[in-house]
């Protein structure tokens, strides 16, 4: 069976190289591979040996224009095309399920500056704070882990509108908007109670870590936003271990922890 596995892949990839040509993109004879759908748009894929027979693709989505909830769905949608597919190659499917995702949807207001949906009479006005952002900001130290790279930014913040401002100030930078993942968590003081919360940004369970490390600190009025940009290598556990120490290095850096 495994015979056949790797038989299907290689007619699949030949088969895909023939398609996409350029945008379809191998990774030194190891079995990964990245789909340029556009600039800002990639998907990682490795070929497990068991695929396709028992096993889908292992893969990882850089698309900063989609929502977390349309992450969501469209793994959802590549998870339903394998179980449906038989045993038969699907990176063809996931290919074009994606493009309905991304390029041929519709051109709204980027989803990620959307990200906390704030009464209008709740925000700021965001030149003032992208003004003191620019001042405040801090960018902490790079983190590499084969070819994946982690960098946590920090700031002060008032009030839910400042950290949704703080949001768009950072996806103004056209490096941290095409980052794979921008996790991020906050907690502001406000009446003597916390508000918090946290966005995974697709790296599923990364947030709350982000959250429970402020928590530990005990910190307060801050945000930390954690940037992933997927180097085509999954590393398992360990990316929760750099997203927590590229936040912790961020806040030691701006002086919010000793």
């Amino acid at each position: 069976m495994e015979t056949d596995n790797i038989s299907q892949q290689v007619e699949e990839v030949e088969v895909l190289k023939s398609i996409y040509e350029n945008e379809w993109i191998a990774e030194d004879g190891s079995g990964s591979f990245i789909m340029k759908i556009s600039p800002s748009v990639k998907l990682f894929i490795t070929l497990h040996p068991d695929y396709p027979s028992e096993k889908p693709p292992k893969y990882e989505l850089m698309a900063p224009e989609l929502s977390a909830d349309e992450k969501i769905k469209l793994y959802k949608e590549f998870k339903t095309i394998y179980e449906e597919s038989m045993g038969s190659p699907i990176l063809y499917q996931w290919i074009e399920k994606l493009k309905e995702y991304t390029i041929f949807k519709p051109k709204n207001i980027n989803e990620k500056k959307k990200a906390l949906d704030v009464p209008k009479t709740q925000k700021n006005k965001p030149n003032d704070d992208f003004e003191r952002f620019s001042k405040q900001v801090v960018h902490g130290p790079i983190i590499e882990d084969r070819k994946s790279v982690f960098q946590g930014h920090v700031c002060a913040v008032s009030s839910e509108a400042e950290v949704r401002n703080f949001i768009e100030f950072l996806m103004e930078n056209k490096k941290i908007a095409q980052a794979t993942h921008n996790i991020y968590a906050y907690r502001i003081i406000k009446n003597s109670s916390f508000l918090q919360d946290c966005e995974d940004d697709g790296e599923n369970h990364a947030s709350k870590r982000v959250l429970h490390l402020l928590q530990l600190l005990n910190l307060e009025n801050v945000i930390v936003v954690v940037s992933r940009w997927y180097g085509g290598i999954q590393l398992g556990p360990d990316r929760f271990k750099h997203i927590t120490n590229a936040a912790r290095r961020a806040l030691v850096q701006a002086g919010f922890v000793k």
